[in-house]
């Protein structure tokens, strides 16, 4: 949880605990749910379209529309990802085209994620848990004042509207559903993976919705001098793996390890292991 503030004092009914869910009604007008979409290079993250299967789910119960954020320096481009977004469930693109978009810079995200929120109001917010959806989500949870619920691995609508996000705690070893009871957006991070890859369907309802911030390149702090690709980047991660093969202590030594690195290539899967060896 980002704010500490995010959930009301539990008061008891009958022997049990229950939360408090009044919405304040200035919060009532708040109807929706976003995606951030991550769209670096020309490519949309994979989580971000795990989440539009996910936020459909959402928006349905709800009976609310669905809707990406993309952000960018070319509208054009920002088009042609928006059709993918279409294809895998959203009714609405909020597009944000502008040349110091380019690349991602904290204050400039931050900035327009905000000012989308203040202008349109979305009950819920998700976001890929990657380290460019947690630095933004981050910030965006602390400039709107209000909750955040990091890594979540389920994501559900309660009887009164509120976003049931559960997430591990104390190393996994339980389960806990945080409610952002009285502030709104509601905000969430989902790891990428968690969540199934929607199936893609074509000839959907589409809307794209601009918006223009008129950033000044000047009064922005942080500059990109180069961007300098990961040499990994093209080469296949655990994350993302459809199969993993992993070893343990158990194995008792680098060379027993060699088994479980050849049952990966027979397989046609990644190897991996346990915490203590990987140290």
């Amino acid at each position: 949880m980002n704010n500490p503030k995010q959930a009301s004092a539990p008061r008891f009914v009958g022997g049990r605990a229950s939360m408090k869910k009044e919405l304040p009604e200035h919060l009532k007008a708040y109807k929706g749910v976003w995606v951030f979409i991550e769209f670096e290079h020309g490519h949309i993250h994979q989580v971000s379209l795990e989440l539009l299967g996910e936020g459909r789910k959402l928006a349905d119960k709800l009976k609310v529309d669905l809707a990406g954020v993309l952000i960018g320096a070319a509208a054009d481009e920002l088009a042609v990802a928006a059709g993918e977004c279409f294809a895998y469930g959203a009714d609405t693109i909020y597009r944000v085209a502008d040349p110091a978009l380019a690349h991602y810079r904290n204050e400039t995200f931050t900035k327009a994620m905000t000012d989308l929120v203040n202008a349109h109001k979305p009950e819920i917010l998700l976001l890929g848990a990657t380290t460019l959806g947690r630095d933004l989500a981050g910030s965006v949870a602390t400039t709107l004042l209000t909750g955040l619920t990091a890594d979540c691995t389920a994501l559900a609508i309660d009887e009164e509207r509120s976003l049931a996000a559960t997430r591990p705690t104390f190393g996994g070893s339980l389960l806990c559903t945080i409610h952002t009871l009285n502030y709104r957006p509601q905000m969430a991070t989902v790891r990428p993976r968690v969540m199934p890859m929607p199936a893609r369907q074509s000839d959907r309802p589409s809307r794209i919705v601009d918006m223009n911030l008129n950033l000044v390149e000047d009064d922005i702090i942080t500059k990109v001098l180069q961007f300098i690709p990961d040499r990994e980047s093209n080469k296949n991660q655990l994350a993302y793996a459809d199969i993993v093969v992993a070893g343990g202590m158990g194995l008792g030594s680098v060379e027993n390890f060699q088994l479980v690195k050849e049952l990966a290539g027979v397989l046609g899967g990644e190897y991996g292991a346990s915490r203590p060896v990987a140290q």
